[in-house]
């Protein structure tokens, strides 16, 4: 099967970042279950159109993501790790935490694709599933503290539909926490032009997140960590990178245009 029928098109971009990454910038990010995912591909419109800065920006999200989850694990031991949206996504590979059980979920179309290239394994679920649907959560052990991540995802939507998940997240689990990337409305736009860029005209993103302060007062929940995405790709890349490369991960984390979000919702 070399290529997936019925499958967006913007889950193929994260995909193509980290593959380009992972051979170009090993040193800072390597994605070992990711590299034969390349023969899945539809074609190399994506890698054509992508800048090293963009590909190394969809790789940072990764990258910081990966770390928040691994303290998280550290700090709760057994606990339940839930990916929403979650795509191609080799997280599950690349942790290699066995005291935690991984749940990836997403639409049916994206599970079939999943479980056909990458299939299921120890301490792993699948759940074919609309995320704004809270059928998901009968599925997951609520008696053990549980972290939510959802990477590239609430951007595809109003913000009003993020604020009712968070509420009704608050409603289903007693211990839980989410982690999420967001733009501030400078950065949407600019994605908004990179995915159209890619071959994509219609995935259009919505939300955004100007002040995060303000974002945890409006969900009523702690913000335990605001993160910009390039501080350590800044120090372990340095002047490898390209002059714009530089220039456009020191503005993007001075203004705060891509963050992650850590929020406390109980």
């Amino acid at each position: 099967m070399s290529r997936l029928q019925g499958v967006s098109d913007t889950l193929f971009i994260p995909l193509v970042a980290r593959i380009s990454v992972s051979k170009e910038f090993s040193e800072y990010f390597f994605d070992e279950k990711a590299l034969p995912l390349e023969k899945y591909i539809p074609d190399d419109t994506i890698q054509k159109r992508s800048s090293e800065y963009s590909l190394l920006a969809s790789v940072a999200r990764y990258y910081n993501l990966d770390s928040m989850v691994k303290a998280f694990i550290k700090k709760n031991g057994k606990s339940n790790i839930v990916y929403l949206g979650t795509g191609f996504e080799t997280a599950y590979y690349r942790l290699n935490e066995r005291i935690a059980t991984f749940y990836e979920i997403d639409l049916p179309d994206v599970i079939a694709a999943r479980r056909t290239i990458l299939g299921e394994h120890t301490n792993e679920r699948l759940i074919a599933a609309n995320i704004f649907d809270m059928e998901w959560t009968k599925q997951i052990d609520k008696s053990i503290p549980t972290l939510l991540v959802a990477s590239g995802v609430f951007q595809y939507f109003k913000e009003n539909r993020v604020i009712q998940f968070i509420n009704d997240v608050r409603k289903t689990f007693s211990n839980i926490e989410l982690i999420f990337d967001a733009t501030n409305e400078t950065g949407i736009k600019y994605a908004n032009k990179y995915v159209k860029k890619t071959g994509n005209i219609d995935a259009f993103m919505y939300f955004y997140i100007n002040d995060s302060i303000e974002f945890s007062k409006i969900t009523e929940t702690e913000l335990i960590e605001e993160r910009v995405f390039f501080t350590d790709a800044r120090k372990i890349l340095a002047k490898k990178l390209g002059l714009y490369t530089r220039i456009a991960m020191k503005v993007v984390d001075d203004k705060k245009r891509a963050v992650l979000l850590h929020l406390g919702i109980n």
